[in-house]
This record gives C-alpha cells, structure tokens and sequence, in this order.
C-alpha cells in the first residue's frame, strides 16, 4: 500500500473512506481481511470487538450472564460461546434480548477504534451489517459471496455442526439476494485463493483511487473555506 499524503490544513486524518464488509456464515469473510490486511489495509472486526464487549470483568459479560444464566459461563468466568449460540439461534426471543445487550456496545466500540485509524480507508467486517442498524455512516458495502450449499459444507467442516445447526443459523441471517441486493461491490468466494486475491487487489486500486478523489475534495473545499474566511 502506498504511503498515504500528509493531511493538509482543515483535512481530517480518519479514514476518508469506509467500506462495510458483510456476507453470510461461511463465505470467507476472515479470508478477504486477512487479504486486505496484507495490502496495509486496517480492518476493524466486529466479531473480534464482540468477544472485547463481553471480556471477563466486563459490564456486557455481567449482563450477558444476568440475563442467560450462569449454564452458559465457563470455569473461568467467561462466557461458553458454543453454549450461548445454541441458545439464542433456536429461540428469537433470546438472540434478540442478547444481541439489544451487544449491538450497541459494539458500535461504541467500533466508533472509537475508527476514530483512531489514520489510513486513507478501512474496512469495518460486520456479519450482520444488512440484518442491523447502526451502520449508516459506510461509504461502500463489500459483499463477501459464495453459493449456499458451500457455505454449509465450509461451516459443517470448521465448526463441527450439523446441517441443521448451520442451516438454523442461516435462517437468522439475511439471505444471499439481500446482501446482494445492497452491494457495491462483490467478491466470489467460490473458487481458488489465487482468485480471491486478484480480486482483493482489484478491489484494493478502486478504494485507493476513491479514497484519493475524496482526499482532493476535501481539501479542495478547505481550501475554499479559508479563502472565505480572510
């Protein structure tokens, strides 16, 4: 990734752009940042951020508990994440009480760690970006896409689950044609990695030459505004 230019006078330093990343349960997701990390890229993860919000000694790990019970803690304290997802994706009454604990703590979070980036964009992953609120202020949303029954296949080897445990979380999610319908832009995750990074680097010039539009706007407009000032 090339360096970025030094903020001029009246130019914000955080990301220029922001870009969404979303796609359903197994479509590679992690596989695409980790692409888009090796260009220089910072990703802010919001699975990762949802394991800070519930860390031991936290306020969502105490809310979580009082409200699920301690069947769902391990020896340790924290929180058995197997256990938790088995009992919210087969009650919706339950994952909507867990996910009004952790939405709003995690787009705290997430708020904060982009207020800190520097780089001319970034990439927020956020699994649930179509079925949530929260997330208005994106730029683009990358759809990370592949067809159904590979999903099931890649979340039965990895997770060890069932067809049914896999297909009852899917039905929790938005279907293939929602996220594609709320796409910018899309990256096949169907075939080989070779292919996946072709196409993050592809993916990669087109946010950098975006970024670099908006960076000349923006400067060109502070620019105005110092002019009109004097």
């Amino acid at each position: 990734m090339h360096a970025d230019p030094q903020p001029q006078p009246g130019v914000s330093e955080n990301p220029r752009l922001v870009v969404g990343l979303t796609g359903g349960i197994g479509s590679g997701k992690s596989a695409v940042c980790r692409e888009f990390e090796r260009l220089g890229v910072p990703i802010v993860d919001a699975d990762v951020v949802s394991r800070e919000v519930v860390a031991l000694g936290s306020i969502g790990l105490k809310e979580v508990v009082s409200t699920f019970g301690n069947g769902i803690v391990n020896t340790d304290g924290s929180i058995d994440r197997d256990k938790l997802r088995s009992l919210v994706f087969q009650d919706d009454a339950k994952r909507t009480a867990l996910e009004a604990i952790l939405h709003p703590k995690i787009r705290e979070r997430i708020h904060v760690q982009l207020a800190a980036i520097t780089s001319s964009y970034c990439i927020i992953c956020v699994p649930l970006l179509v079925e949530k609120d929260g997330y208005q202020d994106l730029d683009r949303i990358l759809v990370v896409d592949c067809p159904r029954e590979l999903q099931i296949a890649r979340v039965m080897e990895r997770d060890n689950l069932t067809r049914n445990d896999v297909e009852a979380i899917m039905r929790s999610q938005a279907t293939r044609q929602e996220r594609l319908r709320l796409a910018n832009d899309i990256i096949d995750n169907a075939d080989r990695m070779e292919d996946l990074k072709i196409s993050v680097e592809a993916h990669h010039k087109q946010y950098m030459a975006i970024a670099e539009q908006l960076r000349q706007e923006q400067q060109s407009n502070a620019e105005q505004r110092e002019q009109r000032a004097k």
